[in-house]
């Protein structure tokens, strides 16, 4: 037996995404094709489509990876519990922290345009989510914990748009510290001008 085994990369649907968004986010989906991404990865097209019917497959995979991120923040505890300044406070806490963590699928998922149908479904997800934290904003003005005179989608729009403008500023390896102190930060900002 001489020598050593020969290795294979081999690609598993995360690991195709991890090089598909990345693609994605440099040159655009629909300025992306099959053989860029093939390309990317190092691997055949045939490969690619033995884990994925498409293009449109895996841009629905990338943006259902960052919405089901944020929809499951949602379903913790602090965000179903307590006041709903707090509950709030939590959501857009765990937003933060979702965007920072999945960064590459989040900032996907906020160029999608709605040009295809998982753009679409992408779109109406995130429509949702909007609408439950304006929800939230709603009940913690009707309790008197956030000013009244913000109209609650407009304050929605407006903590989006804050913690949304990270992936146009933000790098990784700008060390632990800044990442950990981003979450804070954005809650304090926002919160200093919203509550009541």
């Amino acid at each position: 037996m001489a020598g050593s085994p020969i290795t294979r990369t081999t690609y598993t649907v995360d690991s195709l995404l991890a090089v598909t968004v990345e693609v994605f986010n440099t040159r655009g989906y629909d300025g992306t094709s099959m053989e860029d991404l093939s390309r990317a990865a190092g691997i055949s097209k045939s490969s690619i489509y033995h884990h994925v019917r498409g293009k449109e497959e895996l841009l629905r995979l990338a943006v259902g990876r960052a919405l089901d991120g944020l929809f499951a923040i949602l379903d913790e505890p602090p965000a179903v519990q307590g006041r709903p300044v707090e509950r709030l406070e939590h959501v857009v806490r765990r937003t933060t922290e979702v965007l920072l963590a999945e960064l590459p699928y989040v900032t996907l998922l906020l160029r999608v345009r709605g040009n295809t149908e998982a753009e679409i479904w992408a779109l109406e997800r995130r429509r949702d989510f909007d609408h439950r934290v304006a929800d939230l904003v709603r009940a913690a003005v009707a309790e008197g914990e956030l000013r009244a005179d913000v109209e609650p989608r407009l304050a929605t729009r407006l903590l989006f748009g804050m913690i949304n403008s990270i992936v146009e500023w933000y790098r990784p390896g700008a060390g632990p510290e800044a990442v950990d102190g981003i979450p804070d930060a954005v809650v304090r900002l926002a919160f200093a001008g919203l509550l009541a």
